[in-house]
């Protein structure tokens, strides 16, 4: 207990530390996503904003454009380029899948590869599970548009690791043997706790799925031209063809090519922005500073023009996109989505489903300093993609192509690509295009793993059959299972398509922190620690973080929509009378006009999914909320419910977590 005491304040204190610069803005928040909108990046980025986006760009910039800028209005990889890399990796995994599919006999084949991955390769195996095309695209947008506060955000998915170094690694590896059900169902009672464990799994792996599946969709739409739903589909089959054949040996080796290939993308393409600067960090950075077109966009921010107003802006534009609070602006939001990554990441199942996969707890702990390495490299990297965009294509241009910036890493491949010759410009944008397709494929097998073992695992062998099921019928169950979380993730990624999703991966976290993490750490820590604990744990921390985000901003209020309209052709009716607007301009602004009067029309009286006018809870996540409730209903409703029988199984739980004694000898691979 002493050791998890010092871990979780550790923790905590580093938490804290990543966040707390930022929250030295004064600003009220803005209305702009702060929470969800760069984990999901690619599903906020329409193709209708490739073309005519320029003309709205053009009004938001007040920078004269520059001949260079033009060749970035639109985006649009070579198929007679992309097509083939396509198609190579996908050779390369389905030749995984085949050899994988060799090796897959037992149950404990199909869901940890027989225990015989080895730290290292679990390392990156964890690391391609993690960085997602999302984290890729987004995080290097959100730099480019708002500069350090997007180097800011990720840092709490790296430090989120930490936590899983000091609590969950090492005993969960030891103590479970395939799914999350497992850990907490071994001094419990087993039914209830697996019915109850797998629709959180189910819960989660569904609302971080359907992210993915939608932003898959939206970037082959937006770079390729491939219709949306036969991408979605496209995928998805992918997908279960990688899960049911090759179980998670097969998963394993996508995550650690898909890795591979996402790190030499963005070495190479960061080494090129190097050469800009002469590899001088010291020039790169005035460079940076000094640039017009990001002094421009910078005093176009809401945040700036505020503390410009009121007088406490305390540096000139270019300098200010090098400090904090452009972007993460609500000290309470940065606390509650800092909690959230780092106290998430070690409940999410997919990860924890990893440490099953290693021969020895030692493996297990490396496996975690690997994965660290390589994501903290890669978020360096990205931090240098997102500077070097801004520097090369200007924020104004990359808005151009996409409003959330979602796509400057592939512009900036094509531009400085193209600077050599435009073939090496269109190859360049094409191995990324490719690699941004894998890392999908990744993320989503590794979530449809975990929510098929859930399912097949918990429910039907654990809990309908009571344990008795053999080895054949445990493996056809996970590939039937898993056939069927597939099929639905492709139905669910159809119907979400002109949905806003960017509160999914809120979600997602929300209940992994909310409710899987104290269940889990109490489960492993804890002596009195029992069924009732776990039921109302995870109950309430579910209950709690969905409800919590639903009554949000992060959901739509058309009412809120319809004021915002209201505003916006206030403001330019008033220009108008005013003889702000240029005569070559009022055409344009007149329909602007209409366009928002229409929109407020249309959702005046509207109310949301939950019949609300406006959120009832202002934070975007709700992590400093529900975290605290899912930790309390499981503490009281342990302490409610005393059980003997959990406490005289304490020892052997114990013994079993720190030295790994019962758990099943490792298969070479």
């Amino acid at each position: 207990m002493k050791r998890l005491l010092v871990a979780i304040g550790c923790v905590l204190s580093l938490s804290f530390a990543a966040y707390a610069e930022p929250v030295k803005a004064p600003a009220a928040p803005e209305a702009k996503p702060a929470v969800a909108a760069p984990a999901v990046a690619p599903a906020a980025a329409p193709a209708a904003t490739v073309t005519p986006a320029a003309d709205a760009a053009k009004v938001a910039a007040p920078a004269p454009a520059k001949p260079a800028e033009e060749k970035k209005v639109t985006l649009k990889a070579n198929p007679k380029v992309t097509i083939p890399i396509f198609l190579a990796i996908i050779g390369a995994t389905m030749a995984v899948v085949v050899w994988s599919a060799k090796q897959t006999k037992s149950a404990s084949d199909f869901y940890t590869a027989g225990g015989g991955i080895t730290g290292t390769q679990n390392g990156w195996a964890i690391a391609g599970d993690y960085m997602s095309a999302a984290s890729f695209l987004g995080i290097s947008g959100m730099i480019s548009l708002y500069g350090y506060d997007g180097f800011m955000y990720s840092v709490g998915w790296l430090v989120a690791y930490i936590t899983v170094l000091l609590i969950v690694a090492e005993p969960c590896r030891n103590a479970g043997k395939y799914t999350l059900g497992d850990i907490l169902s071994f001094r419990t009672s087993p039914k209830p706790v697996r019915a109850v464990a797998a629709i959180s799994t189910v819960s989660v792996s569904t609302f971080y799925l359907t992210a993915q599946m939608v932003g898959a969709g939206k970037l082959m739409q937006l770079l390729l031209g491939v219709p949306y739903k036969s991408a979605i589909i496209g995928v998805g089959i992918l997908m279960v063809g990688y899960v049911v054949f090759g179980g998670m040996t097969a998963t394993t080796w996508v995550q650690i090519i898909k890795a591979g290939l996402l790190m030499t993308g963005a070495f190479l393409l960061s080494v090129l922005v190097a050469i800009k600067s002469g590899f001088s960090p010291f020039q790169f950075f005035n460079d940076i500073a000094t640039n017009q077109n990001i002094i421009d966009h910078v005093k176009l921010l809401p945040i700036y023009l505020k503390e410009s107003a009121a007088g406490t802006a305390t540096a000139d534009a270019g300098q200010r996109f090098l400090e904090p609070g452009l972007f993460l602006t609500n000290p309470l939001d940065q606390i509650s989505l800092g909690m959230a990554l780092v106290l998430g990441t070690a409940g999410m199942p997919h990860i924890l489903m990893r440490f099953f996969t290693v021969p020895t707890a030692q493996e297990a702990r490396k496996s975690v300093i690997v994965a660290m390495f390589i994501i903290g490299s890669f978020y360096i990297l990205t931090t240098l993609l997102g500077f070097g965009a801004a520097i090369h294509l200007s924020p104004q241009g990359i808005q151009q192509v996409d409003k959330g910036g979602n796509m400057a890493a592939m512009m900036l491949a094509k531009q400085m690509g193209g600077e050599f010759s435009p073939f090496l410009g269109d190859l360049l944008l094409a191995f990324l295009c490719a690699v941004a397709f894998a890392t999908i494929l990744a993320v989503v097998s590794g979530l449809v793993l975990a929510a098929s073992a859930a399912i097949a695992h918990d429910i039907y062998v654990n809990v309908i059959k009571d344990g008795h099921a053999d080895q054949k019928e445990q493996v056809f169950a996970a590939r039937a299972t898993s056939f069927v979380v597939g099929a639905m993730g492709i139905v669910i990624g159809i119907a979400a398509e002109k949905q806003n999703v960017a509160h999914l991966v809120a979600l997602a976290f929300a209940v992994a922190s909310s409710g899987n993490l104290p269940v889990v750490v109490m489960s492993l820590f804890w002596k009195k620690f029992n069924t009732a604990g776990v039921v109302a744990g995870l109950v309430v921390g579910t209950l709690a973080s969905v409800g919590l985000v639903m009554i949000s901003p992060n959901m739509t209020y058309p009412d809120v929509v319809a004021n915002n309209a209201q505003k916006a052709y206030t403001k330019l009716e008033k220009e108008i009378a005013d003889g702000k607007i240029k005569p070559e301009a009022m055409e344009k602004t007149l329909k602007t006009i209409e366009a928002k009067k229409a929109e407020e029309v249309k959702n005046r009286g509207g109310k949301s999914m939950l019949g609300l006018s406006k959120p009832l809870f202002t934070l975007k996540n709700p992590g400093i909320l529900s975290i605290p409730l899912g930790f309390m209903a499981a503490i009281l409703a342990t302490l409610m419910f005393p059980c003997k029988k959990a406490e005289e199984m304490w020892d052997e739980i114990y013994v079993r977590q720190n030295t790994g004694i019962g758990m099943a000898k490792a298969i070479d691979h």
